[in-house]
């Protein structure tokens, strides 16, 4: 009997977003559903992540009607997954506990099965309220952590944290630390561990020693979650595979590959090699990457790459025989662990998929694709391009200063924008941390959490002008405005739990999508206003909110 391996498919999620900025509208979606409900994949990502927001910001939709769309018509037939950043849910800063649970209670009730979980500084305190209220509400508790990697510290860096008496650790993110961490989470509750790696930085080597370590010592499944952009993705999962893996995260093959993840065909011709059984339907994949290729010309504006992938139908086509012996030649490097040939071989194959190269930047600098882009694009709006270099020197430092948090969003861009600034006030003659953002003085001051490494109080007085760790206060949270608009029939602009969450989580973009829709209803109504008779569950949840106001 075939060894079992799950594919969780990212498509609707992770891909998308990764790839045309999150902008399949609602038709779109409708049109693969019934090609999934034949799929029989593990699971699918559908929701969190940038969908909320982006459906309603760029194509006038309610959130919560996509995922009750999806779940209709896929029902059963895979689990559906969203991703959720632990207390701060959305946002930056945290919620009270109400909150989260009224948006896990309606995410679960709306057709969320598993809610992957995580914390952009690994900080295990700030997801145990979502750990909870998932689970509590009949959830699956998949809880993410951020993987990373150490600052690249120069002799400078290391003299001056000499001299201010806190030398730097040999190591941070260790595989020690990892396992740590999906211990601690298994011990509240963690249905199963992902290693989330949204900049694709784990390389082979480690995603096989990382996958061992896992496995010996957490009890729950483990799933390995990595992008393409830097080149080691595809040859990381494999290695995931080959040291057993239980979950693995894929984007179908026309919206897989560079800043997304690694393509569901070719991680299923491997898993057909090493004997691992997915359940995957492959006609019904072979249908939605067919109705992908339509989608993603519909999309043509927001792809950055305009790289199409090789027109290849998993459940009929064969590969060349040159092709099929790169795949065994991967798997004979991954389990020897020949880590050079290993990425030598299935960067090949996908060079002959026609995926985007290897982004030498990312890989270098070792941060995140998105992270560099907006770095980039900051000095050129100051007309300073020729200062990338510097920038990318000093993320490091700021990195350093800043306790080391992991380089995923949203700490990402809040270390990338600080080290612009540093960079563009050195340029005007002024001393680095001149300039500094908002989001970056409250990672500092503990806003957001605990950093890995302590921040340093005589650099968190100059920043913050305060020496202690100072977490935010959720009793000074504030509920959104849900004002009566008196043009439309007097109604409120939320009506009901799930849009006061959404003004909650999304403000302004929210209040403007409610607007536009409480417009339509009464145009509809014929100017006239639509009322509930009884109290919504928006008033009952606000009600047990006023200790928080």
């Amino acid at each position: 009997m075939a060894q079992k391996i799950l594919v969780r498919d990212l498509t609707l999620r992770d891909g998308q977003q990764s790839q045309f900025a999150t902008r399949m509208n609602q038709a779109q979606v409708d049109r693969l559903l019934p090609h999934y409900r034949k799929a029989g994949f593990y699971a699918m990502e559908v929701w969190g992540g940038a969908v909320p927001d982006s459906v309603m910001r760029f194509l006038n939709e309610n959130p919560w009607e996509r995922l009750e769309k999806i779940k209709a018509a896929v029902g059963t037939a895979s689990k559906l997954t969203a991703l959720s950043r632990g207390r701060n849910l959305f946002g930056y800063n945290p919620y009270p506990d109400e909150v989260i649970e009224g948006f896990c209670r309606n995410a679960v009730g709306s057709g969320i099965d598993i809610m992957r979980i995580f914390d952009a500084l690994n900080d295990i305190d700030n997801m145990k309220s979502t750990i909870r209220h998932v689970k509590r509400n009949g959830g699956i508790a998949d809880c993410a952590v951020c993987y990373t990697v150490d600052p690249r510290f120069t002799l400078a860096d290391r003299a001056r944290a000499f001299l201010r008496g806190r030398p730097l650790p040999k190591r941070i993110f260790d595989i020690e630390y990892f396992v740590t961490k999906a211990e601690q989470l298994a011990g509240l509750g963690a249905d199963m561990i992902t290693i989330k790696d949204m900049a694709g930085l784990i390389d082979p080597a480690t995603s096989g020693r990382l996958i061992r370590a896992l496995k010996r010592n957490v009890g729950i499944a483990i799933d390995m979650h990595t992008h393409c952009t830097p080149g080691f993705g595809l040859a990381s999962v494999l290695m995931a595979m080959v040291n057993g893996v239980d979950i693995v995260d894929t984007v179908i093959l026309n919206f897989s590959g560079g800043p997304a993840a690694p393509a569901f065909e070719l991680v299923q011709i491997f898993a057909d090699k090493l004997g691992l059984e997915t359940g995957v339907d492959r006609e019904s994949v072979a249908a939605i990457n067919r109705a992908l290729l339509e989608v993603r010309g519909e999309l043509a504006q927001f792809d950055q790459y305009k790289l199409t992938p090789l027109a290849f139908d998993i459940a009929r086509d064969k590969l060349p025989a040159e092709i099929d012996a790169l795949f065994d030649r991967s798997i004979a490097a991954a389990r020897d662990e020949r880590i050079a040939e290993l990425l030598q071989a299935t960067q090949a194959i996908e060079k002959y998929f026609n995926f985007p190269a290897p982004d030498d930047i990312v890989r270098v600098a070792q941060i995140p694709g998105g992270m560099y882009t907006n770095m980039l694009a900051q000095l050129q709006q100051s007309k300073l391009e020729h200062l990338k270099d510097k920038v990318l020197r000093t993320v490091p430092r700021v990195r350093l200063d800043a306790g080391v948090p992991p380089l995923v969003t949203p700490t990402s861009q809040i270390v990338g924008v600080q080290a612009v600034n540093c960079v563009i006030d050195e340029a005007n003659g002024r001393p680095f941390y001149t300039s500094k953002s908002t989001q970056f003085v409250n990672l500092v001051k503990g806003t957001y959490g605990k950093t890995p490494v302590p921040v340093d109080p005589a650099f968190r007085l100059k920043i913050a002008g305060t020496r202690e760790e100072t977490p935010y206060d959720t009793s000074s949270h504030k509920k959104q405005d849900n004002p009566l608009l008196p043009g439309l029939g007097n109604v409120r602009l939320a009506r009901n739990e799930k849009e006061e969450l959404l003004l909650e989580l999304f403000p302004n973009v929210a209040a403007t999508f409610l607007k536009n829709l409480r417009e339509k209803e009464f145009q509809a109504a014929g100017g006239k206003a639509i009322r509930h008779e009884e109290p919504s569950a928006a008033d009952l949840m606000w009600e047990s909110l006023s200790e928080y106001a």
